[in-house]
């Protein structure tokens, strides 16, 4: 095993996004700027949330959480990709794919369970309103968020060090931008069909077990949506659920695509643009899809700027 895996320890080598070498330079202006719009966006909303007291909410609480793991799961594979679409330099050390693969999964697991905390948080909302205050208070709120956090973590611990079991026989060219789970089975030179059943099982009850609740929470949350007498509280409380579900769609849906469907229904790039958009432009886009349509976080923001040209 130690013979093995000897050349890895040197470190690997990311393919990257394309085959095609003259579109990285295009690919690295789309990502840096991709990456500055996630870390203004989610940066914005964790400070919202934390100086306006009217946002000291549950719903802006679990959003905060949520704006901090796009944050980490951006920076955990963004910048080590820009550097390797600089320059011609591909390489990554074994250290550094070794963190990135924990702290990706890590990340991306949470994810999964944080999005299931969210879309209970609404249900109760709708659902349960005269017993959302004492369903969902302060102890409560911190409780489920270390369950999301440490469930995440306890997965990647698991599922990454299974992976780094396997013997690499040399392989080094890692066909992928960063080091996470399939890609790294993929170098294995001995047969991989128990580590690719885990894996499937894995995501199986980390992307469609928790979408499946959260899809139908949401049933019970249109059904109470159409009893709400007052047209303001209907477009009120839709609007807010309407922005939880396409940020779900999009995570879920591309977590889908690149984790359970098969390797040969789709082609390489095609998975490599997929773990693009989750890792890149889904994080980017939270912000954007809650902040769009929310009078609460815009009401906030002209408060904070209201302040700050006071004081100026």
């Amino acid at each position: 095993m130690e013979r093995a895996n000897s050349s890895s320890w040197e470190g690997f080598i990311l393919m990257g996004v394309s085959d095609y070498p003259q579109l990285e330079m295009i690919f690295f202006v789309g990502i840096l700027f991709s990456y500055l719009l996630t870390l203004f966006g989610n940066s914005a909303i964790i400070l919202l949330s934390s100086l306006d007291a009217r946002l000291h909410t549950p719903m802006y609480f679990f959003l905060s959480n949520l704006s901090s793991l796009d944050l980490a799961f951006t920076t955990s594979s963004v910048p080590q990709m820009l550097i390797n679409l600089w320059g011609a330099d591909k390489t990554i050390s074994y250290g550094g794919c070794v963190t990135q693969l924990y702290v990706f999964l890590w990340l991306g697991a949470t994810e999964c369970i944080l999005l299931v905390v969210m879309a209970f948080d609404r249900f109760v909302a709708v659902c349960r309103p005269l017993h959302y205050p004492t369903m969902m208070n302060p102890r409560r709120c911190w409780l489920l968020a270390a369950i999301a956090w440490l469930g995440g973590l306890g997965n990647s611990v698991v599922q990454s060090t299974f992976t780094l079991q396997l013997p690499l026989c040399g392989h080094q060219r890692v066909d992928s931008f960063l080091c996470e789970v399939p890609a790294m089975i993929k170098l294995a030179c001995v047969d991989t069909s128990l580590n690719e059943a885990v894996l499937n099982s894995v995501c199986t009850f980390f992307t469609a077990v928790p979408l499946s609740v959260i899809l139908l929470s949401y049933c019970c949350i249109a059904q109470a949506l159409l009893k709400i007498r007052s047209a303001e509280g209907r477009r009120k409380a839709f609007n807010t659920c309407l922005s939880h579900l396409v940020v779900v769609l999009l995570f879920y849906g591309s977590a889908v695509y690149g984790y359970l469907l098969p390797a040969k229904t789709n082609k390489q790039d095609q998975g490599k643009f997929i773990s693009l958009f989750y890792s890149v432009v889904t994080p980017m886009v939270n912000p954007l899809i809650y902040t769009l349509r929310n009078k609460e976080v815009k009401g906030a923001l002209r408060r904070l700027l209201g302040k700050g040209r006071e004081v100026s």
